[in-house]
């Protein structure tokens, strides 16, 4: 199965809109069979993510299962499940970014657009390179763990 993967700069148009990638619109397609999809706020970073419909009916029947009552789910429930909106790209792969999901985000024009195997995130450019900064990490912390998962 393909999976989502790569990173591409791209700008909004005037109306909002982005181009999906050629190699992010042939996983869509030919793994999800599919042109629907839905963009919603990130649940801790300021970005947005763009899932498939078979990836989000797969996270909502997990959020289904969690305890409503907690402060956790409810925070996940108020800011990724409540913020969605479903969208299908057009005849020339592009999707409308809605204006509320671009201002949480904080996207203005140049945006990036990255592949993590079963969804797509879109960030500011400048928010993007501010949380991939390598400067900006514990290296050693976080070597440590990828090594204990393996990687």
């Amino acid at each position: 199965m393909a999976s989502f993967s790569g990173k591409y700069y791209y700008s909004l148009d005037p109306k909002g809109r982005i181009v999906i990638p050629a190699p992010l619109r042939e996983v869509i397609f030919s793994t999800y069979n599919n042109s629907k999809l839905y963009i919603t706020n990130a649940d801790f970073d300021k970005c947005l993510q763009v899932y498939p419909l078979e990836e989000w009916a797969k996270l909502q029947e997990k959020v289904r299962s969690l305890p409503r009552s907690d402060e956790a789910v409810k925070y996940f429930m108020r800011r990724v499940i409540a913020s969605a909106v479903e969208c299908e790209m057009d005849k020339q792969g592009r999707i409308l970014i809605p204006y509320e999901l671009r201002i949480d985000a904080s996207i203005t024009s140049d945006i990036v657009m990255v592949g993590l195997l079963d969804r797509i995130e879109l960030w500011d450019k400048a928010s993007w390179e501010a949380v991939t900064d390598p400067q900006k990490i514990d290296a050693k912390s976080f070597s440590a763990t990828l090594a204990g998962y393996g990687l």
